[in-house]
């Protein structure tokens, strides 16, 4: 073990909370981590690189039995190299398609902001029709 870390450690270079790696492990979701002679986890850099692997998992929508897989693959070692691509590959896939769903909505927000800009820009409202109440141009323009 190269570096020991303290969960404390771990929660700060991952962002998730003591209670979250602790339930990770019960859980399964990290590989289990080897306690000091104090009986306090002790988290290795190979820990740390998983349990930062795991976070970008999640949060990209892997479900936690997909986790649970590639952890077990991972356990067999390099034998199961091809099974742990396959579903980082079909993971990636499904991460693409959130992404283009994503630029397209994102698109749809832009054409709505640009939408209501030019609403405000000429001072009109839904309708397209002139605005002349000076109280509502004033605030036509209040982002708040």
């Amino acid at each position: 073990m190269t570096t020991a870390l303290g969960i404390a450690e771990v929660s700060e270079a991952t962002g998730l909370t003591r209670d979250t790696l602790r339930w990770y492990e019960r859980e399964g979701l990290i590989p289990r981590v080897e306690r000091g002679s104090d009986g306090r986890r002790r988290y290795d850099d190979a820990s740390l690189r998983m349990i930062q692997l795991i976070v970008r998992l999640r949060r990209t929508g892997m479900p936690v039995a997909e986790i649970r897989r590639f952890l077990e693959y991972y356990e067999e070692g390099a034998a199961s190299h091809g099974r742990r691509m396959a579903l980082l590959l079909a993971h990636r896939e499904r991460v693409l398609a959130q992404l283009d769903q994503l630029h397209q909505d994102l698109g749809a927000i832009d054409d709505k902001v640009e939408h209501y800009r030019g609403l405000i820009d000429r001072g009109l409202d839904c309708e397209n029709a002139p605005i002349t109440d000076l109280t509502v141009l004033e605030r036509q323009g209040d982002s708040r």
